[in-house]
């Protein structure tokens, strides 16, 4: 039996990509290792959001050709697109595989030979759905529901790397959940690129699956991994409130607090847009745990424009802030804007408001503490202790107990 390796660097979605390609590789007779192990074929599914992540892939392949010089290395992912020519030159990649050709990944990486290192379809043709999902442990499961981006922001590359907005029918996708559900899994992370924007391809909507998921028999929980504040509506949020599997936790993408910079990032609503939201939804919803994107140091934000968006989000309260300095990324548009911020005051805005995400999920919290909560507990086991995840997204740890493994407890937080 010949041995296949897959390491995955971003986002969920790539998570659960890795997994269909690793499954495929499995069902043809390979024995799936850890990443680092001995492997006849490393799969390197990558990330190119910023510069560092490029770096940091290029490195992976690097250190696993030195370690294992014989083995064949086969490249995917984001990066894979963006920058095809640059890994096909690195010494001991077997193949770079593009947007619409992860399909086709295990016969490309088991070919006796290669005409060529490269395939990559050009962004901009029509490009194949890859369906996929993931399972973490044996409670959560990431489900792509969607793929691509047609908002093109400034400052992104990631309609670049993945193209145009696509899915596959809810037929397929409710198909896929019901998989995941007689695998015993309780709880589905729903993700994509561009989530809510689903449909594009087959003329439903993002509410049309959700409405269609929650109707699986055996899931108990969804969470909705990101989607954007102007496609989240108000109907849906009713229904959500309403007594529905989809649980109080948003992943919303803010990325800046000023009117001025979202307006120069190309960005579909304004601050008071986002918080009419953040208020809607804590009107019917209690406890909501909100995680919000933010990207500093974009071309031409100043130290005013900086505190504006940080007295914003002390407004706001989010629960968690995902903090992102801006990184210019070849072939967009704010990568040529004048205003470019140094990386030392990228660096001090960083800092600034990581400090402020540690007093606000504090905060968020102890406003919890003495709640009743549903928590599924995981199988991981550390120091003899095991935790779960609330309704809400608040972590909580007891004492390991293998009979509450995948098990739905309520508890005083």
């Amino acid at each position: 039996m010949k041995r296949a390796a897959f390491d995955t660097l971003g986002c969920k979605l790539s998570f659960a990509e890795s997994s269909a390609m690793a499954r495929r590789f499995a069902a043809a007779g390979f024995e799936i290792v850890e990443p680092g192990q001995s492997a006849d074929i490393y799969v390197i599914n990558t990330c190119s959001v910023t510069e560092h992540a490029d770096k940091k892939g290029r490195n992976i392949i690097n250190r696993y050709h030195r370690k294992f010089p014989q083995a064949r290395i086969v490249v995917t992912g984001c990066q894979a697109q963006l920058k095809a020519q640059q890994l096909a030159a690195l010494e001991g990649v077997w193949a770079v595989v593009g947007s619409d050709f992860k399909g086709e990944i295990l016969e490309i990486a088991t070919a006796d030979s290669l005409e060529t290192k490269l395939f990559i379809k050009p962004i901009g043709e029509s490009l194949k759905y890859f369906p996929a999902h993931s399972s973490v442990g044996r409670t959560r499961a990431f489900l792509k529901v969607q793929d691509g981006c047609d908002y093109h922001c400034t400052y992104c590359t990631v309609p670049l790397a993945r193209g145009d907005s696509r899915n596959a029918p809810i037929a397929e996708i409710v198909a896929q959940a019901r998989e995941i559900a007689a695998a015993g899994f309780k709880e589905v992370v729903i993700t994509g690129v561009n989530t809510g924007d689903f449909g594009k391809t087959t003329g439903e909507t993002f509410f049309d699956l959700l409405r269609a998921l929650n109707g699986v028999d055996g899931i108990e929980r969804y969470r909705i991994s990101s989607i954007e504040p102007n496609l989240l509506t108000d109907e849906m949020i009713d229904w959500i409130a309403s007594g529905t599997k989809i649980l109080p936790h948003f992943h919303i993408p803010l990325q800046s607090g000023c009117d001025r910079i979202l307006a120069a990032m190309h960005r579909r609503y304004n601050t008071g847009f986002f918080r009419r939201k953040i208020e809607y939804i804590r009107s019917k919803m209690e406890g909501v745990f909100f995680g919000i994107d933010v990207i500093v140091g974009f071309p031409g934000e100043s130290r005013e424009d900086f505190e504006t968006t940080y007295r914003f989000l002390e407004e706001i309260r989010p629960a968690f802030i995902h903090i992102f300095p801006y990184s210019r990324r070849a072939g967009t548009p704010a990568a040529d804007m004048p205003g470019q911020v140094p990386e030392g005051e990228k660096k001090a805005r960083v800092q600034a408001l990581e400090e402020l995400c540690e007093r606000l999920h504090g905060e968020f919290y102890a406003a919890n503490r003495g709640r009743r909560e549903q928590v599924l507990f995981e199988s991981t086991v550390r120091d003899g202790k095991m935790f779960g995840y609330s309704r809400n997204y608040i972590k909580v740890e007891r004492d390991y107990d293998p009979a509450l493994v995948g098990q739905i407890v309520e508890v005083e937080l």
